[in-house]
């Protein structure tokens, strides 16, 4: 009887529960190592596994809808348009951050499309992460920074002066300082300077703008 109920949804003819499950298995263990090992070896925006795992899922779970019913092609198109919507907000949010952002959809696709080998899935997920853990070495990124944006109350004759200036006034030597803008008729330099996160400091807030305006005097 059950069997007869999910024929006529038309959801036996395209992909069967068993295989539904297993391809959904598969993507939980891939989106574990991804996520719960490979982008958690160095510190990084707290939100970031939240996003990366609901994007998983959610694409995931649409893949597998459309894949079960009978949906017009229009309704895949809408999905891609959806995702594309999709960005990250704060600045905090690095190209490492949008790298695993892909290869999480990647994965989602893969193993949400029907059709397809079992095995072809698994090769394909095990080589999207091999890859990632080849080429993302943790030992070759810097400590976490924060910016911080200032408009100091002169005009410096040398580039040299204002990191200097800029550590007298902090009471901390910047790691750098880029000029974003010198004005000649209020006489001020505003900079942007790039100090080390120390730790337990948190290194960006999601929901707010994560540069620091300040106005030195």
């Amino acid at each position: 009887m059950h069997a007869l109920v999910l024929a006529a949804k038309g959801i036996t003819s395209h992909i069967a529960p068993m295989d539904l499950m297993t391809r959904g298995g598969l993507d939980v263990i891939a989106l574990l190592i991804l996520v719960g090992w490979l982008y958690r070896r160095r510190p990084s925006v707290p939100a970031m596994p939240l996003v990366l795992a609901a994007l998983n899922i959610g694409l995931f779970a649409a893949m597998s809808t459309i894949s079960a019913g009978k949906f017009p092609a229009g309704v895949g198109f809408g999905l891609f348009g959806i995702l594309s919507l999709v960005r990250l907000r704060s600045a905090a949010f690095t190209l490492r951050d949008v790298a695993y952002t892909f290869v999480t959809l990647v994965i989602a696709l893969c193993t949400g499309l029907p059709h397809w080998q079992m095995w072809l899935v698994v090769v394909l997920d095990a080589v999207v992460l091999l890859a990632v853990l080849l080429v993302d070495d943790p030992k070759s990124y810097e400590p976490p920074t924060r910016t911080v944006k200032l408009t100091l109350d002169r005009i410096y004759p040398e580039p040299a002066l204002i990191a200097h200036d800029v550590a007298l006034r902090f009471g901390q030597a910047p790691l750098s300082v880029d000029v974003d803008e010198v004005d000649y008729v209020r006489e001020t330099t505003r900079v942007s300077a790039r100090y080390p996160v120390q730790p337990g400091e948190p290194m960006s807030v999601p929901d707010a703008d994560p540069r620091e305006q300040v106005t030195a005097s």
